[in-house]
């Protein structure tokens, strides 16, 4: 159950907040102004790349390096494929995740490491062989972890991870907010020298601003009826998201809500791109999750009874190209079917800064839901 009475006390949101995660929220603008010297600190802005890598590979644990990896390739399009490496092992532990690279991985191939932890021996393994291979190698973890300090013996580049205080004594959750822009943010300005996307310093400027004016609109101090966060964390209170996607910026944002909405708030939600959410999801809405169904009887005592989960219209939106839009059949097949529809649509900007605001707004609304529903 949604204790919708804790959004609007901000002192009590703090003390249910035992990861941070709101302070993380909050300060991701800076986390991007940090990040971005960290790298400029390391060298990034030096480098002179002979020219485009034939293919980018990520590696790193959870959501946070799979976060990463669909946010470049989304950036990138077709300039160079991005691959995210997926790690095995028996268990989800740092010492038990072992990455390897592809076969056809060389010289012409730049390998990217990002880990909100430093401790993976696999990874530092995967440094290795990827120096052997004679791939470069960028890492973006911790200062004075193991992987930071094993770059060294990769001929590779390390970056620090723009890390907080309070996360010194534990590494933050994978899907956490300031965790994503800490890692992502070095990596922007490396694949803006290879010239595969563009990220300059005073667009990453601008994201940080947009960050910053998000986290004002959205953060504990601002009410529930004026805070689109606290508004969707409300409306998702017992209803399963489906986090219907329009725009190039939108589908990453919508599958990271996803991610963080289960991680964070150990909630189920689905994510899936216009207009194939529409067959995809469509039984969905036809059947028991519909907002309307009740096939029980309409006067009985429900006093005692858990709410039944109903599905929820998320629909994400950047403005699509050209003027075309599945938006007015995705209302259509939601309302026909009784179920209600939630829109979320970023200010005018550049790429970078709409997908923030999509990011930033998501993120916020995943730790009320978390933390209203004592997740």
């Amino acid at each position: 159950m949604l204790d919708e009475s804790l959004l609007d006390a901000p002192e009590a949101l703090a003390r249910v907040d035992r990861r941070g995660l709101l302070r993380g929220a909050a300060e991701a603008g800076a986390r991007v102004r940090t990040a971005a010297r960290h790298a400029a600190e390391a060298g990034v802005n030096g480098l002179r790349p002979e020219g485009r890598p034939r293919a980018v590979l990520i590696a790193g644990p959870g959501a946070a390096a799979t976060c990463v990896a669909d946010l470049l390739g989304t950036l990138a399009g077709a300039s160079c494929p991005v691959i995210r490496l997926s790690p095995t092992g028996v268990a989800p532990a740092a010492g038990a995740l072992r990455w390897s690279l592809p076969g056809w991985a060389g010289p012409v191939d730049l390998l990217l490491i990002a880990t909100p932890d430093g401790t993976e021996p696999g990874l530092a393994l995967l440094a290795e062989q990827a120096y052997r291979r004679g791939s470069s190698v960028v890492a973006v973890a911790p200062t004075g972890t193991p992987l930071a300090q094993a770059m060294d013996g990769a001929h590779g580049l390390a970056v620090p991870m723009a890390t907080a205080p309070y996360e010194e004594d534990e590494p933050a959750a994978a899907s956490a907010p300031g965790a994503l822009w800490a890692l992502l943010t070095p990596l922007l300005v490396l694949l803006d020298r290879t010239g595969l996307l563009s990220a300059p310093a005073d667009a990453l400027e601008r994201v940080a601003d947009r960050l910053d004016r998000t986290a004002e609109r959205c953060g504990p101090a601002i009410a529930t009826y004026s805070n689109p966060a606290k508004t969707l964390a409300a409306e998702l209170a017992e209803a399963l998201p489906l986090i219907w996607t329009e725009g190039t910026s939108a589908g990453p944002a919508g599958r990271r809500f996803a991610g963080a909405v289960a991680e964070l708030a150990g909630r189920p939600a689905l994510a899936a791109e216009l207009p194939e959410a529409l067959p995809a999801h469509g039984a969905l809405l036809a059947g028991d999750l519909a907002g309307g169904a009740d096939p029980d009887d309409f006067f009985r005592d429900r006093v005692e009874e858990a709410a039944a989960l109903r599905a929820r219209v998320v629909l994400l939106r950047d403005r699509p190209t050209g003027g075309l839009t599945a938006a007015p059949a995705a209302r259509e097949l939601a309302l026909g079917n009784d179920t209600p529809i939630s829109e979320l649509e970023p200010e005018d900007g550049g790429e970078l800064e709409t997908l923030a605001e999509l990011i930033a707004v998501t993120d916020f609304a995943a730790v009320y839901l978390a933390l209203a529903s004592g997740a």
